[in-house]
């Protein structure tokens, strides 16, 4: 089941993984758990991200073409 957008927010962003991983402290393998949905990461972390993509969290934990 699809939880988030990190992977298709760093693609729009023109970023990587690496970059993500690099700037969250946190290892690749963990990054791309997050980023394929493998692993949800905690709300701490969401909002980390977030702030690193410069974007609303709602953007990561929702797709935009459902919500209103």
């Amino acid at each position: 089941m699809k939880m988030n957008r990190i992977k298709e927010v760093l693609q729009e962003k023109g970023l990587t993984q690496v970059w993500l991983a690099g700037k969250l402290g946190k290892s690749f393998k963990m990054t791309n758990a997050y980023a394929c949905n493998r692993k949800q990461p905690s709300l701490e972390t969401l909002f980390q991200i977030a702030n690193l993509l410069q974007v609303n969290v709602k953007d990561l934990i929702t797709d935009n073409n459902i919500r209103k």
